[in-house]
């Protein structure tokens, strides 16, 4: 059986044994699809539980639209001169302000936003870039739901209507991206984030992929999303191109569900439990950190068996994607010891990084992790990972540490547009 695991732009490919391959899990086959401008464009003129964008723009100058960062696989550069020209063709005169999500990422570089946008957008348009940590630049909005303090970009508060695009994928700790997330984290202050992402809601059961229903991660996102008006959403799902398969525009919470409804319909597998489990974080632009790749893990951990082995493919061309996440195990040396130090803290005492090193620590608990990559060696085994060069390579790897060069192998190509339910 030859497998295809998406690694940065292009593919690794690996034949395996077909009597080893327990199962393949991997999103249902797309539906076909036509022209990705015309499935925008049928969303925005049958908006869901809300009127025309046009017409809600009418007699309104001020209009931020806030769409996602570098690290994303929107492809704005489709969906923002639609979502551009709505909006002027409701109001000609409007004062647009592109302003871009990091949550609490770092800016993307002007190539990044030229390669995101295009040409056009990027030099032409008005774009401010988020920045999580400048004060000056935030509005107190009250308190979460969590407890936290609530503040988010001025620039979406004095907006005289407030629009955000984005695209809907499962998501490791808040159900599904997309729809009231472009708020909270997008565009909320770095101390908002802490809150929302505290080490009680990560550890909560209903933190998971594919889980809204009851995940006060994603509780949180709904107050922030209303705390801030947001009007409308116009968002994409993708296929395993990052092509546009569908589009889902209006009320942002009832397009956002409408979109996690489509989304789960074909994400959704059930796991196949083996020894061995081989993924992926999707390729660029999610796998171009290992701070990012830990969401493919979590795919993997749904359906390996206590002690097996995760091998997970991801380029990370960026490196380990965070100080905070690539400095954990310095003091604290094992995965148990950092989980049950994470675990004291109170929800007002996260610190940078620390969900995503939960999530780490978690998978490492149970299971050794062979990461394939062009990040350094030594980089990935201070991160209590092994290094591999291929995917033939960590495949001996994780034999010999279970002792069983026929131990059965589950591959999910891809960890991250994949939801395993037991």
């Amino acid at each position: 059986m030859e497998i295809r695991i998406p690694y940065g732009d292009s593919h690794l490919v690996c034949d395996l044994p077909d009597e080893r391959v327990v199962g393949v899990l991997a999103p249902a086959a797309e539906r076909t699809v036509g022209d990705e401008k015309e499935i925008v464009l049928d969303a925005l003129e049958n908006p869901i539980g809300s009127p025309l964008l046009r017409e809600l723009v009418r007699g309104k100058r001020r209009i931020v639209v806030i769409t996602s960062d570098h690290t994303r696989s929107l492809p704005s550069h489709v969906t923002l001169p639609l979502l551009l020209e709505e909006i002027r063709r409701g109001s000609p005169g409007a004062e647009i302000t592109i302003l871009i999500a990091t949550g609490g990422h770092r800016a993307p570089t002007t190539e990044e936003m030229r390669t995101k946008f295009g040409s056009q957008i990027a030099d032409s348009e008005h774009i401010v870039v988020h920045d999580s940590h400048n004060g000056a630049s935030l509005v107190y909005m009250g308190r979460l739901p969590s407890g936290g303090d609530f503040s988010i970009n001025r620039l979406a508060v004095e907006a005289e209507l407030l629009v955000a695009e984005g695209f809907i994928e499962p998501h490791f700790f808040a159900g599904f991206s997309g729809g009231r997330k472009s708020v909270l984290p997008g565009i909320a202050g770095y101390e908002s984030v802490l809150a929302n992402h505290c080490a009680e809601f990560i550890a909560h059961p209903k933190a998971r992929t594919g889980i809204l229903e009851g995940n006060p991660i994603h509780e949180d996102m709904l107050y922030a999303a209303e705390a801030s008006r947001l009007a409308f959403i116009l968002n994409v799902a993708l296929d395993s191109q990052k092509k546009i398969c569908d589009a889902f525009a209006g009320h942002w919470n009832e397009a956002h569900l409408a979109g996690c409804a489509f989304v789960r319909d074909r994400s959704c597998v059930k796991a196949s439990f083996a020894d061995i489990v081989i993924t992926s974080n999707g390729g660029y632009p999610l796998d171009q950190n290992i701070y990012q790749a830990v969401k493919g893990m979590t795919a993997a951990e749904a359906t390996c068996r206590e002690g097996g082995v995760i091998i997970i493919a991801a380029e990370c061309r960026d490196g380990h994607g965070g100080e905070a996440f690539y400095r954990a195990f310095e003091r604290v040396h094992t995965p148990g010891d950092l989980m049950e130090e994470i675990l004291l803290r109170g929800r007002d005492e996260t610190q940078p990084d620390q969900w995503q090193i939960q999530i780490f620590a978690r998978v490492l608990m149970h299971h050794p992790v062979i990461m394939v990559t062009s990040a350094p060696k030594d980089m990935v085994e201070a991160l209590n990972m092994m290094w591999a060069p291929s995917l033939e390579e960590a495949l001996a790897m994780a034999e010999g540490l279970l002792g069983d060069r026929k131990a059965k192998i589950t591959v999910v190509p891809d960890g991250v547009a994949t939801i395993v339910e037991p």
